[in-house]
C-alpha cells in the first residue's frame, strides 16, 4: 500500500512561469545571425551538441546556452566570426537574464491550494543567481516550505532532497513539465511524477513516458492538481 502522500515537489521552468520559449526565440536570433555561414537546421543542430557537451562545464541555464552559442559560432565560421555577432550573442543572453517573469495559468492557485494540506518544495535546476532571481521576481517565493537549487535532477537527488523529511520519497510527488527530469527521475526515487505538458520542451528533457508505472499521472494543466493530490492523499 503506498504511504500517504506528504510532500508536493514543483518543477519551476515551464511549469510556473514561461522558460523555453525565450531559449527558441533566441535560437532563431542565433540562425538569422549566422546564415551566411549555414543553413538553420544545421546550426541548431550543432548549438544542441555544443549544449550538451557543455553542460558538465556549465551546468544548465541562459549563461551555459550563451556560451554553447559563441563557441558554434566560432566553430561554423572556422574562428572568422564577427565580433560585432559575438557581441550580439552576448546581448541576446543578458536579455534573456532580464526578461520578467510570467506566471502559466493556475500556478499561484496550485501552490496555494495544495500547501494549505501539504508541504510544498520548489525543485529547480540551473543558475543559482538566474534561478533565485526569476524566484523572486514570480512573487511564489513565500508560498514554498522550502526551496531547492540543484545542478541536476536525477533520482539521487529526488532521494536526498525528499529523504530529509520523516516520510521519504514514498510520501512524496514531483509536478513538472520534463518527462525525463520531473517525471522519470523522481519515479526512480520511489515517488510519484506528475507530468503536466508545456508544449515547448528542449530535447534533451525528452524521454519516454512511463504510461504504465502505477506512479505516473499526467494533467491537462495545473488546474487539476488540487484534486489529483486530494485523490491520492
Amino acid at each position: 500500500m503506498d504511504q500517504k502522500l506528504t510532500t508536493i515537489g514543483f518543477d519551476a521552468d515551464d511549469t510556473l512561469w514561461h522558460n523555453e520559449r525565450f531559449f527558441q526565440l533566441t535560437q532563431t536570433h542565433f540562425a538569422e545571425l549566422l546564415a551566411d555561414h549555414a543553413g538553420r537546421d544545421h546550426l541548431l543542430e550543432r548549438l544542441l551538441a555544443a549544449e550538451k557537451r557543455n553542460i558538465r562545464h556549465y551546468g544548465y541555464g541562459i549563461k551555459g546556452f550563451t556560451l554553447s552559442m559563441i563557441e558554434t559560432a566560432i566553430e561554423v565560421t572556422e574562428d572568422r566570426v564577427p565580433a560585432s555577432v559575438i557581441r550580439q550573442l552576448i546581448e541576446a543572453g543578458q536579455d534573456m537574464l532580464a526578461h520578467p517573469i510570467e506566471l502559466l495559468p493556475h500556478a499561484r492557485e496550485a501552490i496555494e491550494t495544495v500547501a494549505t494540506t501539504h508541504r510544498v518544495v520548489l525543485i529547480t535546476k540551473g543558475d543559482l543567481i538566474d534561478q533565485e532571481r526569476k524566484l523572486a521576481q514570480s512573487g511564489l517565493g513565500e508560498l514554498f516550505d522550502a526551496v531547492e537549487i540543484v545542478s541536476e535532477k536525477s533520482p539521487e537527488t529526488y532521494h536526498a532532497i525528499f529523504g530529509q523529511y520523516d516520510e521519504g520519497p514514498a510520501s512524496a510527488m514531483m509536478v513538472g513539465n520534463s518527462m525525463r527530469s520531473d517525471v522519470v527521475a523522481p519515479i526512480k526515487a520511489g515517488c510519484w511524477g506528475v507530468y503536466v505538458p508545456h508544449g515547448l520542451v528542449w530535447e534533451i528533457e525528452q524521454a519516454e513516458t512511463p504510461a504504465d508505472n502505477p506512479r505516473y499521472r499526467e494533467l491537462q494543466d495545473l488546474g487539476e492538481l488540487a484534486g489529483l493530490v486530494r485523490a491520492l492523499s
